[in-house]
């Protein structure tokens, strides 16, 4: 495959977004975001398709964000697709190929086959149905978001996080960009919360900083 023949197809993608335009101008959609933190970005999201909601008119933006809520808003949200990749004899791999828990046909298998050829390093004991934590949707965002947009490693000053110990390893560097690139903040006592189950508001308003931040790269 060629990278950077995937990274451009995945940069256009991208900037063909207009979530910018849309903040303020967001539609009522869902009935249960009032009040919520980030309101407005989500429902931007939810005008140009990146977000669906549990009904029409429900986000449930409280509730636990499952590893296949997850894996689907990041394919969905940054546009990971298949369009620059090549396999062998034409076949594509199945979502149950490549992750055994995984049903092929299920709603989100396309998100976990475009993640996975995009960069996005889901365990292949992955369980779509369990909750994931804010330290792994943090890791798999930012995979997906260096990839689209091919962004260079950065040279980064650690912030000093409280909680640090209980960070997984394999996840610190992805969480330190993204603190360092604004897409997810400490809590008033300087900790993350990695274990945390990462709730759906919280999720959105995350892809929709990421999103953002792409589009200022790339413009």
């Amino acid at each position: 495959m060629n990278k950077k023949t995937i990274s451009s197809v995945l940069a256009a993608s991208v900037l063909s977004l207009s979530l910018g335009g849309q903040l303020f101008a967001a539609g009522t959609g869902f009935g249960d975001l009032n009040g919520v933190t980030g309101q407005e970005k989500i429902e931007a999201l939810q005008n140009d398709g990146l977000v669906k909601g549990v009904s029409t008119t429900s986000f449930n933006p409280q509730a636990a964000l499952t590893n296949a809520q997850g894996v689907q808003l990041i394919a969905g949200g940054l546009q990971l697709s298949l369009a620059a990749i090549t396999f062998e004899a034409g076949k594509v791999p199945t979502a149950h190929d490549l992750f055994p828990a995984a049903k092929e046909d299920a709603w989100y298998a396309d998100a976990f086959v475009n993640a996975h050829f995009n960069g996005v390093e889901l365990p292949e004991s992955i369980d779509p149905s369990a909750s994931m934590t804010k330290e792994a949707y943090t890791h798999y965002l930012m995979q997906a978001l260096e990839k689209a947009g091919n962004l260079p490693m950065i040279n980064i000053k650690p912030k000093d996080i409280a909680d640090e110990d209980d960070l997984t390893v394999e996840y610190q560097g992805s969480i330190q960009r993204a603190l360092v690139r604004g897409i997810v903040k400490l809590d008033a006592k300087g900790e993350f919360h990695p274990k945390a189950e990462i709730t759906r508001a919280e999720a959105a308003v995350m892809l929709y900083d990421a999103i953002e931040f792409l589009r200022g790269e790339l413009a």
